[in-house]
C-alpha cells in the first residue's frame, strides 16, 4: 500500500515538473523583445549611463517590452486579470520612474522617480497578495530595511528623511509579499511564483545598490550591478502573471 503510495506520489511529480517545463517553454517567443533590447542597452550604454533622450529610450525599452508581453496573456476588467493589471500598473509606473530618473539631478526629478517607483512597489505587493501571511518572513525584511536605513541615515538630509524610510518600507514589503508566495514542498510551487520571488529580491538589490552608490560610497559597476538586477526583477515579476488567471479563479472561489 505504502508503495504504491509513494509511486503515484513519484507520478504526480514528474507530471507537475513536466507541466511546468512545457509551460515555460510556451512562452519563450514572447520575451524574444526583451532579451534582445536588454543587449542593445548594454552594448549601447553598459559602461555608464547618460542624459540623453536616446539613453532614455534605450533604458525604457526593455520594461515596454514587458509590458507587451503581460499584454499578450490577456487583459480584461474580470476579476481572473486583476493580478496581471496590478503588474502592469507597476510596470508602467517603472517606465515613469526610468524616465525621470535619466534626468534624476533636475528639480524634483529625483523624488518624481522615487514616487513612481513607490507606486510601482505598491502596486506588486497588492498583486502578490497577503495569503500566506508568513509573520516570519516579513520579520527577516523588516530586519533588513532596519539596517540599511540606519546606514544611511546618516548621508540623507532634507525630504530624503522621510521619503527613504517610506520608499524602504514598500520594497521591503512587496519582496516579503513575493516570497511568502512561494511554496517549496511537495507540487505546490509553481515556476511563476519562484520567477517573482527572485524577482523581487533583485529589486531590492537594485534599490540597495543605487541608495549606496548616491549617498554613501561609490560602489564599483554600480552601474551595470544595478541594471542587471533591475533588468531581471521587473522580467521575474512579469514572468509571474503566466499563471496568474488561474490562481485568481481559485481565490475568487474561495473566497465565495
Amino acid at each position: 500500500m505504502q508503495n504504491s503510495w509513494q509511486y503515484k506520489a513519484a507520478i504526480n511529480s514528474t507530471c507537475h515538473l513536466i507541466r511546468q517545463y512545457l509551460e515555460l517553454k510556451s512562452v519563450g517567443p514572447k520575451l524574444v523583445p526583451f532579451f534582445k533590447t536588454v543587449a542593445i542597452f548594454f552594448v549601447l550604454f553598459g559602461q555608464e549611463e547618460r542624459t540623453s533622450v536616446f539613453f532614455c529610450v534605450a533604458k525604457c525599452l526593455p520594461v515596454l517590452s514587458l509590458v507587451a508581453f503581460v499584454l499578450l496573456h490577456g487583459m480584461s476588467l474580470d476579476e481572473c486579470y486583476r493580478y496581471s493589471r496590478r503588474i502592469l500598473t507597476g510596470l508602467i509606473f517603472s517606465v515613469l520612474g526610468d524616465i525621470f530618473l535619466v534626468w534624476k539631478h533636475s528639480f524634483c526629478n529625483f523624488e518624481l522617480g522615487l514616487l513612481s517607483f513607490a507606486i510601482a512597489q505598491t502596486m506588486y505587493a497588492r498583486a502578490f497578495g497577503w495569503r500566506p501571511l508568513k509573520p516570519r518572513s516579513g520579520l527577516v525584511f523588516l530586519t533588513i530595511g532596519v539596517l540599511v536605513y540606519s546606514y544611511l541615515q546618516q548621508y540623507l538630509s532634507g525630504m530624503m528623511v522621510f521619503l527613504a524610510p517610506l520608499y524602504m518600507t514598500l520594497i521591503c514589503t512587496m519582496a516579503w509579499r513575493a516570497v511568502a508566495r512561494v511554496e517549496i514542498y511537495d507540487d505546490l510551487w509553481t515556476w511563476t511564483k519562484l520567477c517573482g520571488c527572485v524577482g523581487a529580491v533583485c529589486f531590492m538589490i537594485s534599490d540597495l545598490v543605487i541608495a549606496i552608490n548616491m549617498f554613501a560610497v561609490a560602489v564599483p559597476g554600480a552601474h551595470q550591478i544595478i541594471m542587471l538586477t533591475y533588468y531581471a526583477a521587473q522580467f521575474g515579476i512579469s514572468l509571474s502573471v503566466v499563471d496568474s488567471q488561474a490562481d485568481e479563479l481559485i481565490r475568487v472561489q474561495n473566497d465565495q
